[in-house]
């Protein structure tokens, strides 16, 4: 063991240590110098322990501790002594006590840092950016590094759980076939195959179908899962994701699973319960209901259909919407009837402008007061008909009362996204961000309309089952088949999602065909899953868990770069190592570029 390593952790040292000899590593976390004395928080990712220079320890070692800077890397022996009275620090887990150096070896020094690492109560962090371009500075942060050890927790609790059930942890290959639908692919050229081309996954799926063919009836892979679209807060080009698929199973027996999981990962990395089973909404009844298939049900603000109660009234507005067969929608925000202007919600308006941004016509309003409603828009509607709609929406004096009339998918969406504003106006989140209400979303439709293209799309992947029930009209009344698919939601984040998978070759060949995917075609780029389906293939269903989403919702960030060790910036680069670059001449003419 060399001279220098430590025998304890900068956050170890307590009372009982008090009169022991130890040796501590870290960072100088902060200095503060005076005539006799130098204090040094010397940290790692234990904790923070001060350290105490004195004067008469020697003039060597006081001038070496008073030239030192943050984030040198030091070796410190000493000994352990209780604070001065009056001088601990509740804040710190090792605050009762304080080391008193006798020897100090400067390890590495380290110039002015191009930001502060230490993390400071109330002041704001650096641009992103130059965190990210010296990323290896910025997981210095304890923040960050409580995140990835939140992510490593829920990395070993998923994988304590599944093997506890029977579940074989397989890997996939990163090299494979580009297929149609879904996301781009990141392509690999050849250089043993010109002109050929590899794709990364964009999810194992098609490799845990042909495990569940081969007889692996419980699998499950921490899988690295790569897409080329575009950026936001919550989504990176490459990501992580709990894969499983389990044969012989139903629906039911994978939500439970998951739920099952999710009851551990809670109770493991937060010493938290939560109640299952969860509460399940069809996609029609979230999107009527919220606005969205990804609902935050942390508060209310539930959307009300008034389509039928529009018809009646003398507002051309709606009398239009209706006789186009558009509907009506209303949102009732409690008690905000103070808390917006009338110029706010008038047309231009902040509010207002929420719902024209997103493409809508426009936003009808009323005030509640005690016995009248205000808004502009009370004039066309015959006695008794406003009573109505404030019967409908539970309205009270000095609630708001929000209206949108549009085609029914689009006044869902221009809804939803005014939930979603007025939640964060109204300040209806929790602040404390321990409070989760997980969901399924079941019985999404299997086939979107893509107009541009005049095609059908699989709404999920072409490999998810449709509901039996409605196999028999795939082509026949497409748009109302449901699929067996399942999403689960927790705070407005999609969290996980999975289906049922076709196990009939007849019936995933005719669901191809409805996507516009020729016989011939089919057989070119899916042969090999045509080929095992007819091998005795199982039922069999699964699931992906977003394990980057899990580990933000976990350690209360809204940023996912923060619990992922090197992300990529906003516009997918690499800003630490200049990822993506261009690459010498010669490696293109290898691969025949």
């Amino acid at each position: 063991m060399a001279d220098w390593q430590r025998t304890v952790t900068c956050g170890a040292l307590r009372a009982e240590h008090l009169g022991t000899s130890v040796t501590l590593n870290g960072w100088v976390n902060s200095r503060r110098a005076y005539n006799q004395q130098v204090f040094l928080d010397l940290r790692d990712r234990y904790g923070v322990t001060q350290v105490v220079i004195e004067a008469d320890a020697g003039s060597p070692l006081f001038d070496i501790a008073d030239g030192t800077g943050r984030e040198w890397c030091l070796s410190v022996k000493g000994e352990v002594r209780r604070r001065l009275p009056g001088k601990e620090n509740a804040e710190l887990a090792t605050g009762a006590v304080e080391v008193v150096a006798r020897h100090l070896e400067v390890l590495n020094k380290c110039p002015t840092p191009p930001f502060e690492v230490t993390e400071f109560p109330g002041e704001e962090l650096a641009g992103e950016d130059i965190r990210l371009q010296y990323r290896f500075l910025d997981l210095r942060r304890p923040s960050l590094q409580k995140a990835l050890l939140m992510r490593n927790r829920l990395n070993q609790t998923i994988r304590s759980f599944l093997d506890g059930r029977s579940f074989v942890e397989v890997e996939t290959p990163l090299l494979g076939r580009s297929t149609p639908e879904g996301a781009r692919d990141y392509l690999v050229p050849s250089r043993v195959h010109p002109g050929s081309w590899y794709a990364l996954p964009q999810s194992p799926q098609l490799y845990k179908q042909l495990l569940m063919v081969s007889g692996i009836d419980r699998y499950y892979q921490i899988a690295r899962c790569l897409r080329d679209e575009d950026l936001r807060a919550d989504r990176q080009p490459e990501f992580t994701q709990l894969d499983v698929e389990m044969s012989f199973v139903d629906q039911d027996d994978i939500l439970k699973l998951i739920e099952d999981l999710a009851v551990e990962v809670f109770r493991s990395c937060l010493g938290m319960e939560v109640t299952v089973p969860f509460p399940r909404l069809s996609y029609d009844e979230a999107m009527l209901r919220y606005g969205s298939d990804k609902p935050d049900l942390r508060y209310g603000l539930e959307i009300t259909d008034v389509t039928d109660w529009a018809g009646g009234s003398g507002f051309k507005v709606f009398q239009e919407a209706v006789a186009a067969g558009h509907a009506v929608r209303a949102i009732n925000a409690t008690g905000a009837a103070g808390r917006f202007s009338n110029t706010e919600l008038k047309p231009g308006g902040k509010l207002s402008e929420v719902v024209t941004r997103a493409g809508g016509k426009g936003l009808a309003w009323l005030k509640v007061e005690e016995g009248k409603y205000t808004g502009g828009i009370e004039k066309f509607f015959a006695a008794g008909m406003l009573e109505e709609l404030g019967r409908r929406l539970g309205a009270k004096p000095g609630d708001l009362l929000l209206l949108v009339a549009d085609a029914p998918d689009k006044a869902a969406e221009l809804l939803g996204g005014l939930r979603t504003h007025l939640a964060a106006q109204l300040g209806l989140v929790p602040a404390d961000a321990k409070t989760f209400k997980p969901l399924w979303v079941v019985d999404f439709p299997s086939f979107m309309r893509d107009d541009e293209e005049g095609r059908w799309v699989a709404n999920h992947h072409p490999f998810t089952a449709p509901r039996v029930a409605d196999i028999a009209k795939l082509e026949s009344d497409t748009a109302s088949v449901k699929a067996r698919a399942y999403d689960l939601v927790i705070n407005g984040y999609e969290c996980g999602g999975g289906s049922i998978r076709i196990h009939d070759p007849v019936v995933q060949e005719r669901l191809f065909a409805v996507l516009g995917l020729p016989a011939e075609q089919a057989r070119e780029k899916f042969g090999f899953l045509l080929d095992a389906l007819k091998m005795g293939a199982p039922p069999h269903g699964g699931i992906a868990l977003g394990l980057d989403r899990w580990a933000m919702i976990l350690s209360g960030t809204a940023n996912i770069r923060d619990v992922i060790a090197f992300p990529k910036n906003q516009r997918a680069r690499d800003l630490m190592t200049g990822a993506p670059a261009p690459v010498d001449a010669r490696q293109l003419k290898e691969l025949g570029l």
